[in-house]
């Protein structure tokens, strides 16, 4: 990597059983590691930027690695623990990811389109401009999460709890909203977003809303 491809082989750990194994500290920088199992394995300060892990099973092997950039579409990671992980720009599409722990993560511009993360923890989590079309977030927590500019066109957030989040600009057209929590969320200028789909959700007297949209009668906008 760090010679372009003129000196050495890129790593291939496509399909491997990597169980247990300990990787950290390393510099694995565009590995492949396609269909790898990764359960139990140690990435502790491991640089995995650009990484290919698509269709892996990782449970929670990734928490503390670098995975900017990295391609993780239909990977595994129910319950992983990427608590302040990087995943800046990260390919994530339809990744198996309920329960997930991505409290804090960056997931800025990352693709989760058709992901799956019912349940999942992503409190202060910041997915601005992050492509989440169609992702599920059934019952997740994303309090104070910055969701600006994010695209959430037919998004699942049926009893997701989006307190003091910031949707500034984000595109909810057709986003499920049925009893989500939107206490002190800032919609303003999000496109989009029907009276319907509000009446669904709860607001309080400190959510901001687009001008024309109303969800209880102190609402501020």
């Amino acid at each position: 990597m760090e010679t372009e491809y003129h000196e050495g082989h890129r790593a291939n750990f496509a399909s491997a059983d990597l169980t247990g194994r300990d990787f950290s500290g390393l510099n694995l920088g565009g590995i492949k590691m396609d269909r790898a199992v990764l359960r139990g394995a140690d990435f502790t300060g491991a640089n995995l930027q650009s990484a290919n892990l698509i269709g892996d099973t990782a449970g929670g092997a990734l928490r503390p690695a670098d995975l900017s950039g990295a391609r993780l579409s239909g990977a595994n990671l129910v319950s992983a623990s990427l608590e302040n992980a990087c995943l800046a720009k990260a390919d994530m599409e339809f990744a198996l990811m309920a329960k997930v722990v991505l409290r804090g993560a960056c997931l800025r511009e990352a693709d989760m389109s058709g992901a799956q993360l019912d349940a999942a923890e992503l409190t202060g989590a910041d997915l601005r401009k992050a492509n989440l079309r169609g992702a599920g977030f059934r019952s997740a927590r994303l309090d104070r999460a910055d969701l600006c500019d994010a695209r959430l066109g037919s998004a699942f957030l049926v009893g997701a709890s989006l307190r003091s989040a910031d949707l500034r600009g984000a595109y909810l057209r057709l986003a499920k909203l049925d009893g989500a929590d939107l206490s002190d969320a800032d919609l303003d200028g999000v496109e989009g977003l029907t009276q319907d789909q509000l009446n669904r959700a709860h607001c309080n007297s400190g959510t901001k809303l687009p001008v024309g949209l109303t969800g209880v009668e102190d609402a501020k906008r």
